[in-house]
């Protein structure tokens, strides 16, 4: 059986984000739940999804991340190195472009070496907090699979991805 943990950006992801649908989807998907949303701080981040790893056989986890869940997983990676079955990473915020302005202390610069698990990048053509230039620069340097889904916002919920089921099938190439 597969582990899936979600790992939501700043903010936590809401009642209709397509990580909840996820998570709602099946017995075997868990949230990792941070102590702050809006004022994240790197290691505090890490630490928390290094704990609810750490409650599984790693090699039957799959992570689950959207925009700055994203960074944090690949912090995760380069500073636990445990072998899990893989990463879903979906709209990785830019946190190093001038127009990232949220208090996320610790997350810059972004890793930029091979992640030691399976993993896919899924980025879109529009979404404001990264380019696709950028999304791929990451999805190329972390070792992953780049999947551009066209003009689709920050594949959240003001850009109608709720019941994602696109992301649901993508999800499954992982395993």
């Amino acid at each position: 059986m597969i582990n899936y943990l979600i790992v939501p950006g700043l903010g936590n992801s809401g009642a209709e984000h397509w990580q909840t649908y996820f998570e709602n989807s099946g017995d075997n998907f868990y949230r990792i739940d941070q102590k702050e949303w809006d004022a994240p701080n790197c290691e505090e981040w890490i630490e928390t999804i290094d704990k609810k790893v750490s409650e599984f056989d790693p090699s039957t986890v799959v992570l689950i991340g959207h925009s700055l869940g994203c960074s944090t997983i690949a912090h995760w990676a380069t500073k636990y190195k445990r072998q899990i079955k893989g990463a879903l990473l979906v709209a990785p915020s830019d946190l190093e472009a001038p127009q990232y302005s949220f208090p996320a202390v610790g997350f810059a610069p972004i890793p930029l070496v091979q992640i030691n698990f399976n993993t896919i990048v899924v980025a879109s053509s529009d979404d404001i907090w990264v380019s696709l230039e950028r999304a791929k620069f990451f999805a190329d340097n972390w070792g992953s699979e780049f999947i551009n889904i066209g003009d689709a916002g920050h594949i959240n919920v003001s850009s109608g991805h709720t019941n994602w089921e696109e992301g649901l099938e993508i999800l499954r190439r992982i395993v």
